[in-house]
């Protein structure tokens, strides 16, 4: 039996949630625990990957019409110990001998998903009797899944926006046979199935329909592409150009449409989306669209008061140091932080002043400290005793 999960408790959505609803969790998710964002954290990295296979099953409509059925998901299909199918409550195989249905098939499974055992286990005759329907399904167009892009920038360019070229690895469509996965030329009825996609077996006195083996359930038999071996695409590398707004901040997540693997059997290509990382600066520190900075000033400028010149992202700017400003004292200038790169405003820059203590070198320094000292005699810490 294979482990039960819980793939909507992982994906932290309800049972019933629409597609679009199990995307949006899936795309949080993947963001929050990526290993390019959690660079050597292997819990991350589990998750991430419990994660992503969650929404391989409840991204496929019929892996997730089983997961809801079962309870759990196997490639193999429902195991001889699971639950019944649908044709009828407590239907069991257990205890019926198939070896005289697998002597007809000349000693070859009649299923390539069939199970490893020839006795009283019905995994073969089940997956075929039940899958005629999905075989012939596989024959229809199917979107290409999604690509995720990891991107480092700098600072500046997250600052003023930039324009990269990207060269992925991607599925694209077969050049032979555009995408169609086929040969060309006429297509054929099968023969073993007279093109109804299924045939008739019997084991004792039991007669099963099952998914024709020839045609895979399709009733048509087909050149398959030599290239692209039937599937309709192969791998390239390709390039992609990508325009970043000013102001895209580290963990922002860029789609680029119709950029990931190419669709089987002709279905639309699947989507890029590229996950930024923007490098630290030595200097300007960024939180959102704020800007942080912190600057020295000298005891009489604190102390009188001055203005001076800091560095902002746009250059230089002026700001006025009141009369006995303290260490540690923020300031802001505002308008002079990050542009948003979701709607037509600015960010603001707070500057943290420190206070630079003079170097007393010289005797005439010394001297005009100790005035200074007999000037303000008061002790700035008599009340901290108080607080203690």
């Amino acid at each position: 039996m294979p482990e039960r999960k819980d793939y909507y408790g992982t994906l932290g959505v309800a049972k019933k949630a629409t597609d679009d609803e199990i995307r949006k969790a899936y795309r949080r998710l993947a963001r929050k625990y990526h290993p390019d964002l959690n660079p050597g954290d292997k819990a991350a990295e589990d998750k991430f990957k419990t994660v992503q296979e969650a929404y391989d099953i409840l991204n496929e409509p019929k892996k997730r019409q089983m997961f809801d059925q079962y309870g759990f998901y196997s490639d193999s299909g429902v195991p001889g110990g699971g639950a019944p199918p649908q044709g009828g409550p407590g239907m069991g195989f257990e205890g019926f001998d198939f070896s005289d249905f697998i002597n007809q098939q000349g000693g070859r499974r009649p299923h390539p998903t069939a199970g490893a055992d020839t006795g009283g286990r019905f995994t073969d005759i089940f997956s075929q009797f039940f899958g005629g329907r999905e075989a012939a399904q596989q024959q229809q167009p199917e979107k290409g899944a999604d690509l995720e892009y990891s991107l480092n920038i700098d600072f500046w360019q997250s600052i003023r926006g930039t324009q990269v070229r990207l060269s992925i690895s991607r599925q694209d469509a077969c050049t032979t046979c555009n995408g169609s996965g086929s040969a060309g030329g006429a297509v054929a009825t099968c023969g073993d199935c007279n093109g109804s996609g299924q045939v008739s077996q019997t084991a004792g006195a039991m007669k099963f329909n099952l998914t024709c083996s020839r045609c895979n359930g399709s009733g048509r038999l087909r050149n398959v592409c030599p290239a692209c071996r039937g599937e309709g695409c192969t791998a390239r590398m390709d390039s992609v150009e990508v325009r970043l707004p000013a102001g895209v901040a580290s963990g922002s997540r860029l789609r680029v449409a119709a950029k990931g693997n190419a669709g089987r059997m002709g279905g639309e290509a699947g989507d890029l989306y590229i996950t930024v990382r923007v490098e630290d600066h030595a200097f300007f520190k960024r939180d959102g669209d704020t800007i942080e900075i912190k600057v020295p000033i000298t005891v009489p400028e604190a102390v009188l008061g001055a203005k001076i010149e800091v560095p902002t992202i746009d250059g230089r700017a002026i700001l006025k140091i009141p009369q006995g400003t303290q260490n540690g004292q923020k300031f802001r200038l505002r308008e002079k932080g990050v542009a948003s790169a979701r709607k037509e405003t600015r960010g603001d820059q707070i500057v943290e002043v420190f206070l630079q203590a003079p170097p007393a070198n010289d005797e005439r320094t010394r001297e005009l400290l100790r005035e200074l000292a007999e000037q303000y005699p008061p002790d700035p810490r008599s009340e901290l005793w108080t607080k203690v």
